[in-house]
């Protein structure tokens, strides 16, 4: 089964959402997960990759952590909360995803810091993700001339 860009933008959406509680509550991942799958409308969703974002990215949150660390200004404990989930889907995606091209990744992250995070939240989610594409996706991001999609 193959799913559109809409559906893999709303899994990121729900995946964005469920982060950000697990971050905030601390409560369980897996019920979270089941909380979600049970109460959103997944048939316009792809719930496979929702699946794999709340269940492989977790695993790799120091990984992920220390890499957005390294690219900011600022502790990492300030970061907003939705922009921290925004920007652990968007890492984890540069460091695992290599199917997902890095203007794709960083395109998607700046329209879900746009709608949920703070007011200049995108413009700081563009640059942090733009200096992690010209790490994590050197040969992609040289190949593209260091361009984002998000600008």
């Amino acid at each position: 089964m193959t799913f559109s860009a809409h559906a893999r933008a709303r899994a990121r959406r729900f995946a964005m959402q469920a982060l950000y509680q697990w971050d905030l509550s601390g409560t369980d991942l897996p019920l979270i997960r089941k909380q979600f799958l049970v109460n959103e409308d997944f048939s316009k969703a792809d719930q496979p990759y929702f699946m794999e974002l709340l269940t492989a990215l977790p695993k790799q949150t120091d990984v992920i952590d220390r890499h957005i660390t390294d690219l900011i200004d600022r502790p990492f404990e300030q970061l907003n909360p939705v922009e921290r989930a925004i920007l652990r889907i968007a890492v984890y995606e540069l460091l695992e995803r290599m199917d997902v091209p890095y203007r794709v990744v960083i395109n998607e992250a700046v329209q879900l810091a746009k709608k949920f995070g703070a007011e200049q939240g995108h413009a700081f989610v563009n640059g942090v993700l733009d200096k992690a594409a010209g790490v994590l996706r050197a040969g992609e991001y040289r190949k593209a001339g260091g361009q984002t999609a998000g600008r």
